[in-house]
């Protein structure tokens, strides 16, 4: 693409399209810039159009394009094409900073985040003037660009605060610190004398202290992996600066907004932030300032409103209350009883109330409401950190603080029952109170697993939880039915469980309620009950102990799914889900009327897929059905397919690219069921799966591949009579996946069930091709996780071919190339194998060569006959090699960047594992001494005498062993 006019015309018409509403206009728009994106020039084209456009929606939309295209292709990945040329990538870094300063804000934005992108990948080595280039805007005085540059350094820099520790970066936090904490340092104390200068201009005020918080965001990421030299010498600078700070009131800076957080609140919450990490991480050091940031912090609290925009600074500064209290030497703070008490009643209980911006969420906002309070999102919520400050408190102060907590609990749940109607958020906050009391160590799997001994958790449950739940209203105080509902959720492992069998059809009544929050919680906690473990590793709640519910709970369930607002709500599909998998055959009379209520859904979602979790569970609890019902008869699958064939062909016709892997998926699970022939649905289809644009998806490739290996397994000779001319395209797919190290398994697993089912004349001619490629991938790129699959590979060829036929193919290929694969690769690497059925056709596959490959009897192989059986009793009696070479590193299929749909493995649409070798084999070791037996007779004295000069005494002392094992001996 060259950098012309009529190129960036044609862009700028394409960009335009792509905002259209109309999918038929968007959609052919979206798939050309997608076709285009290898093309050189295309970034600096994107990065032209973004600074000449005279249309701003056009100049957003090239940089939105721009980041996005940055985010999928810039980072390098082994074996894949690199999509940017080099020539582009160095335009790109040689103007991107200097586009980015002068840019608008909101292009500003989309640049900074393609600039920490590249950074990623390519700071320091690759790009190593970013730092001095950024720096040296500091000077400019115009803080549109030093903002511009704070912006950029502080989502470059963020990411050291959730990076392990290593060499590396250690060495790249040291060069940014000896190039960028000085001239940070000066800007910070320069922008807080601008502040006093400019205390009166409102605009300029704006701008400093958004400059301010970024200042105090870098400090946080600069001085989180370790506290640096350069800002421990400068401490008391940073300090004295972040303490006035907090302290200092501008009135100019309030804002009338009671929900949106102000430039004073940001600034002062990260400030809290900061403190609360210098009082974890650097308590020594900190010690002298501790005294005065607990005062101004503990004033700020006292003084500071219930408005939401006030909400992230209360939770940060409650926060660092809480990493304080944790600490031991810093006890004496909160010893005194007063002290306790003045911050049970002026910290914690005023954080806990419900406000009425609670209330709305609870009404008009479930999802967010939701995803804070069960997700654990809630890290800035007051309630959380106030929640967090009961637990850190209790830690050295356990028993004043639950008697302190306990008289206000009582007065809290007495003032609700003298008006419950008008009380009901003292209750409320006295269950908040409870929960955050008895809480001590939580899982997302067991919810709480210990608790405080001081609170009756199971009295509570008893004299005020069963209460809102039995309440035969389910829609009156959604909130208290709600909270309810968590209660029984969190302290799951800790009632007992006659108290959870009760709960099970009050739960599933409150499925009906028409609060979101409420039947969400309901459906939620129902999951988490049916994943119990009980005695013996079975569900604690058993299929019995549900029987009398399962019809209601299967119909209360669905008929949520058309609750408003919960169409696709996850945790109702994720209970669908669960309760299928816990019920089992109990489901099997309901199937009709469920799978079609689940493909009518499938069909809905397909249109626009927007909740990856919902989809992933409604797919679960397909190929449940299919399971359980196919187990309980088999020929039912022709139903199955029925019912959810139309729907797959639409998804795969309009290549809805989440769906596609899943649809695999469950077509292979459909497909594994039939007993005997492929059905000409399935054929039809056959020719579609080997396209190559199928398998430029990573996400595609593992279940494609289960697929192919489904056709294989079930209908290998109507592939080998009717569709011979795609085995070419078949052998292709294999060609490609061998060709990747993140891959090459997977070409593996295609060519063992080639091998393994398909008629040999079939495959015939192209047997010497298949080897020549593979010896080219072990010339090109030898890694152990390629020898381990390699070593399968010709053992499983050998068993089914035999050992000669074996040797043959190496031998034609190069002469003598069998025994330096013997050599070099059988004998040394077959210990690294792994895998019960893999180690099971290694065994067989090198008995056979032993014992029945005439060439290793009497040629040059002889030599290696003794080596190769020590390598196979060593493979018997020895621990796995699963030493790896230092410098080996493969890929993750996830790792791969960019917005492909990661592959996504259904659990319940499981593979059995299959063993091409099945049980007539038996006993590897004792075929072993059977066929050494049988060589022994062919050949009397031959096979003692080998054994006796050269095989170690210990393989041979386990040989007598297999041989008496299997009462034979050698002639």
């Amino acid at each position: 693409m060259d950098l012309n006019d009529a190129n960036l015309q044609s862009l700028m018409e394409f960009l335009r399209k792509t905002l259209d509403p109309d999918p038929l206009v968007r959609r052919p728009a979206e798939k050309f810039l997608e076709s285009v994106e290898g093309n050189q020039n295309y970034p600096v084209l994107l990065l032209t159009l973004l600074e000449k456009s005279q249309d701003n929606v056009i100049r957003v939309c090239a940089a939105v394009t721009f980041k996005n295209y940055i985010k999928r292709n810039w980072r390098i990945v082994e074996d894949e094409q690199n999509k940017i040329s080099d020539p582009d990538r160095t335009t790109v870094k040689a103007n991107i900073v200097n586009l980015m300063l002068r840019s608008p804000e909101q292009i500003q934005k989309q640049l900074s985040d393609a600039i920490s992108i590249i950074g990623r990948e390519d700071f320091p080595q690759k790009w190593p003037d970013l730092l001095t280039e950024m720096v040296t805007r500091f000077q400019s005085g115009d803080f549109h660009i030093i903002n511009g540059v704070l912006r950029t350094a502080h989502s470059l820099f963020k990411r050291y605060r959730h990076e392990f520790k290593s060499n590396e970066l250690w060495l790249e936090i040291k060069l940014v610190l000896d190039t960028f904490a000085a001239p940070l340092t000066e800007l910070f104390k320069a922008t807080i004398e601008l502040c006093q200068t400019h205390a009166e201009d409102i605009n300029a005020l704006k701008v400093l202290f958004s400059s301010l918080t970024l200042i105090s965001k870098l400090f946080y990421s600069l001085n989180f992996q370790d506290l640096p030299e350069f800002f421990e010498d400068n401490m008391e600078t940073w300090m004295s600066n972040f303490h006035n700070l907090l302290t200092l009131d501008n009135k100019l800076l309030q804002t009338d907004d009671e929900e949106e957080a102000g430039l004073l609140e940001m600034l002062k919450s990260q400030i809290c932030d900061n403190a609360a990490l210098y009082a974890q991480k650097y308590d020594e050091e900190f010690q002298p300032y501790l005294p005065r940031f607990v005062t101004a912090i503990w004033n700020l609290l006292v003084s500071t409103g219930q408005e939401v925009k006030y909400d992230l600074l209360v939770s940060n500064a409650i926060q660092f209350l809480a990493s304080v209290c944790e600490r031991p030497h810093y006890k004496n703070l909160f010893e005194d009883q007063n002290t306790l008490t003045s911050i049970c009643e002026k910290v914690i209980v005023p954080n806990m109330e419900f406000r009425s911006a609670d209330e709305e969420a609870f009404e008009d906002n479930s999802e967010e409401y939701i995803r804070r309070d069960l997700e654990g999102s809630d890290i800035d919520t007051r309630r959380r950190a106030a929640c967090d400050l009961v637990r850190g408190l209790c830690k050295f102060f356990e028993g004043p603080v639950t008697a302190i907590f306990s008289g206000y609990v009582n007065s809290m749940l007495a003032e609700y029952a003298k008006n419950p109607g008008m009380n009901w958020k003292h209750k409320d906050a006295a269950i908040y109170l409870v929960t955050s009391l008895a809480s001590k160590a939580q899982t997302q799997k067991h919810g709480i697993t210990q608790a405080n001994e001081l609170v009756n958790l199971t009295e509570f449950f008893v004299n005020h939880i069963l209460t809102d739940l039995k309440s035969p209203n389910v829609n009156e105080f959604p909130v208290l039915k709600a909270d309810a509902i968590k209660y029984v959720m969190i302290f799951r492992s800790q009632l007992p469980k006659e108290q959870l069998l009760q709960a099970v059809p009050l739960l599933m009544a409150h499925l009906q309620a028409e609060s979101a929050v409420e039947h969400t919680y309901a459906a939620h906690a129902l999951e988490r009950l049916f994943t119990m473990r009980g005695p013996n590793n079975s569900t604690l709640i058993t299929p019995l102990e549900m029987a009398p519910f399962t019809s209601q709970l299967l119909h209360n369930l669905f008929k949520a799914l058309s609750l408003p607002g919960s169409a696709e709500n996850e945790y109702i599909m994720k209970a669908i889900m669960r309760s299928f998998s816990l019920l089992q055959d109990a489901i099997v009379p309901y199937i009709p009327t469920l799978i079609d209520q689940l493909t009518q859904k499938l069909l809905l979602v397909s249109k626009n897929p927007s909740k990856p979790h919902f989809n992933h569970y409604l797919f679960e609890s397909l190929c449940l059905s299919i399971r359980i019902t196919c187990k309980a008869n088999p020929t039912t699958v022709g139903s199955f397919e029925e019912a959810l064939f139309p729907v797959f062909t639409e998804i795969l016709q309009n290549d809805v690219q989440e769906f596609v892997p899943y649809v695999f998926q469950v077509m292979s699970l459909l497909l594994e069921i039939h007993s005997d022939s492929i059905p000409s649905s399935y054929m039809a289809l056959f020719p579609h799966l080997l396209q190559p644009a199928l398998w430029e998806r990573a996400g595609n490739i593992p279940p494609l591949v289960r697929l192919l290996q489904a056709y294989l397994e079930k209908g290998a000779p109507t592939i080998a009579s009717s569709a011979a001319d795609k085995i070419p395209g078949l052998l292709g797919v294999f060609q490609k996946l061998i060709a990747s190290k993140a891959n090459d398994h997977q070409g593996f697993y295609l060519l063992n069930s080639i091998i393994e089912h398909m008629p040999s004349e079939s495959i015939m001619q192209y047997r010497k091709q298949i080897f020549i490629l593979l010896f080219q991938r072990l010339q090109s790129s030898k890694t152990t996780k390629f020898i381990k699959s390699f070593l399968v590979f010709i053992n499983l060829y050998g068993v089914r071919y035999g050992a000669i036929a074996l040797q043959e193919i190496f031998d034609s290929i190069q002469p003598k190339m069998f025994g330096m694969v013997l050599e070099k690769i059988i004998i040394p690497d077959v210990q690294k194998v792994s895998g019960p059925v893999e180690k099971k056709i290694c065994a067989v596959g090198i008995t056979k060569i032993l014992t029945e490959c005439p060439a290793m009897m009497d040629t040059e192989y002889t030599k290696l006959w003794t080596p190769l059986l020590q390598a196979l009793i060593g493979f018997f009696e020895l621990p796995e090699d699963d030493s790896t070479p230092d410098d080996e590193h493969f890929i993750d299929i996830e790792d791969t960047p960019g917005y492909q749909t990661a592959f996504s493995q259904l659990a319940f649409a499981g593979k059995k594992e299959h063993d091409p070798i099945g049980e007539t084999m038996g006993n590897p070791k004792i075929l072993l001494a059977q066929s050494l037996h049988k060589l022994s007779t062919a050949c009397p004295g031959r096979v003692p005498s080998m054994l006796s000069t050269s095989l170690n005494a210990d393989a041979l002392q386990f040989l007598q062993g297999y041989l008496l094992a299997a009462s034979v001996q050698l002639v």
